[in-house]
């Protein structure tokens, strides 16, 4: 089986994830968010392209059924329930309701995997779990691969750092085929090692996001299996793995 990772979706080529499962990681902040959304009750999260393609979404939902959510540029989309901050995510904010999502980057990233045959949302906060579900691909003889959603298009430390726990992770069984990128990214997460702090110190969305005023969402996407759910992604909706949902 073969184990790649790609630093962005720009790098994907056509096919490159066709019958593979995917895992996709957007560290700061969608992947975060949305992993907590699930663990703390939301029935789905949709992500939609766009503030007006949320709106229309919306409209097919009953009164108090869906929660509009996202950012541009880091900043809350006006007029949204919530913004791309994991701690906008309560149980008292989105259980049982259904969120559609809009963000810079992880959005973008989940519908560019065309033709994967499984895709799971990953995380810090998830990590754990995760690799649980793709070790069984890993036993499987599935071929794997990691998008990291980047930052614009291009590469960042984060989201690499976090593919390069996967990496190690599920490279534990009789090693798999890597790509260049996925050995990378085992030398990255090796370096800071549990010192995720430190990442995020060292990134420059990290230090956007400080400046912006969201250093608190760096805490909490930097908790380690805080929310330990499988969020997949299928037929445009992520829900959560579990005995209330097939694969």
């Amino acid at each position: 089986m073969r184990l790649d990772v790609f630093l962005s979706p720009r790098e994907m080529s056509p096919g490159a994830v066709q019958g593979r499962v995917v895992a996709v990681i957007d560290v700061l902040r969608a992947s975060t968010t949305i992993a907590v959304a699930l663990s703390n009750g939301a029935r789905s999260v949709i992500p939609v392209e766009s503030a007006e393609e949320a709106m229309t979404t919306a409209k097919r939902f009953g009164h108090g059924e869906v929660m509009m959510a996202g950012e541009r540029r880091m900043l809350p989309i006006p007029g949204f329930d919530a913004g791309n901050s994991p701690g906008d995510f309560t149980p008292e904010t989105v259980s049982g309701r259904t969120v559609l999502i809009s963000t810079t980057n992880g959005t973008a990233a989940l519908m560019a995997l065309q033709g994967a045959r499984d895709v799971v949302v990953a995380s810090y906060v998830n990590h754990a779990a995760a690799t649980t579900m793709l070790r069984l691909a890993a036993r499987s003889d599935s071929d794997i691969a990691i998008v990291c959603a980047g930052n614009e298009g291009h590469f960042s430390l984060e989201d690499a750092a976090c593919a390069g726990r996967y990496v190690r992770s599920i490279g534990r069984l009789p090693s798999p085929a890597r790509n260049d990128a996925a050995d990378a990214c085992v030398l990255i997460d090796r370096k800071y090692g549990d010192n995720i702090a430190k990442i995020f110190e060292d990134s420059s969305h990290g230090k956007a996001l400080v400046q912006a005023g969201f250093g608190a969402d760096l805490v909490a996407c930097a908790a380690v299996d805080s929310h330990p759910v499988v969020p997949i992604y299928q037929e445009r909706q992520i829900t959560r793995l579990g005995p209330d949902r097939d694969r």
